[in-house]
């Protein structure tokens, strides 16, 4: 198994759409900071036949350390949250792929 990074993104931008390596690179980050924005003004962003990004709001409660078992205050936090579109997840399991008009 690999992982898919910035730099193989943009390297396969560059041999799938012809711009130049940097013309790529630029590229990838303007789409990757246009979502970072959304997210941090709370939007969501959907790629459709891909899936879609959310922030979720955490409240305060209360948890327990596992090695002690003391109770401790969870503070609350914002977390990110991806939900795949049946699409992904038919492409994932290998089974047929559903129309993308799909709702995730």
């Amino acid at each position: 198994m690999s992982t898919v990074t910035r730099a193989s993104l943009a390297e396969h931008i560059y041999t799938q759409v012809g711009l130049s390596r940097n013309e790529s690179a630029a590229l990838l980050e303007a789409v990757l900071d246009q979502m970072s924005a959304a997210l941090e003004n709370g939007d969501s962003v959907k790629i459709s036949g891909f899936g879609t990004f959310s922030v979720r709001q955490k409240g305060r409660r209360v948890g327990r350390n596992p090695k002690t078992g003391i109770e401790v205050p969870i503070l609350p936090r914002s977390v990110l949250i991806f939900r795949p579109s049946q699409v992904l997840k038919a492409r994932i399991n290998g089974m047929e792929v559903p129309a993308e008009d799909d709702a995730g």
